[in-house]
């Protein structure tokens, strides 16, 4: 197989797995992952990513007090807006098929509020996988360094492919950033992202059968010559 085609591959094959198998990721691969996705661009070469790597007993802590805010209903309070305030064609349809898409496989119905809950609730449980990442940015900052962030990020998610693992981003671990940056020791200066669990994925997982769609070429491109 050439390069070309590898790279590809490790694009195309990326998905968010939301099942995990317990077997560890060696620090090693981890850093080397790393190592690769800090080749990302970035304006001035500023490098404006910040990473915790959070494992085993953190690993364990951490979802504990995210399980129980959750449980709890607290108000989540995430530093930044994520989404849209107000929700638009066409993006409120494409929401509303990976929604019932990713719902449907597992056999949740529209409407079941607690089934619902407990399978966002899954978010803080890092899908059972061992490795977690928290990603901080400094408040400072301005949106020129968040669009470099997202090339580090994918750069992260496609170096894993590229080693055998699978990922899932998840906004959601930035929903209670006074839980995560007092327990990872994080300071006010700076701004919880996402976070992404990282490990081998399992197959045999019925939420890792849901692959999202995504939209033709002439829907977003504009060939000018």
């Amino acid at each position: 197989m050439d390069t070309s085609q590898i790279v590809l591959d490790a694009i195309t094959s990326r998905k968010s797995v939301r099942g995990f198998l317990p077997k560890a990721v060696d620090i090693s691969l981890i850093e080397k992952i790393l190592a690769a996705a800090a080749r990302a661009p970035s304006g001035n070469n500023i490098q404006p990513w910040k990473v915790h790597v959070v494992t085993g007993t953190k690993r364990d802590e951490l979802s504990r007090a995210l399980v129980d805010a959750h449980n709890q209903k607290r108000p989540e309070t995430r530093e930044y807006e994520y989404y849209p305030v107000a929700w638009r064609s066409p993006y409120i349809e494409r929401r509303r098929e990976t929604g019932w898409g990713l719902y449907g496989t597992l056999g949740i119905r529209k409407g079941d509020r607690e089934a619902t809950a407990r399978q966002h609730g899954k978010n803080y449980l890092f899908f059972q996988a061992p490795v977690v990442f928290i990603f901080t940015i400094d408040n400072d900052l301005e949106k020129g360094s968040w669009l470099d962030y997202g090339m580090f990020l994918q750069n992260i998610m496609v170096a894993a492919r590229g080693c055998g693992l699978h990922t899932c981003p998840q906004a959601a671990l930035a929903n209670y950033p006074d839980i995560v940056k007092s327990l990872l020791g994080i300071g006010d200066d700076q701004v919880v992202v996402c976070g992404m669990s990282m490990g081998y994925e399992d197959t045999g997982c019925l939420a890792n059968r849901f692959t999202t769609s995504r939209i033709d070429l002439s829907e977003f491109v504009t060939f000018c010559a």
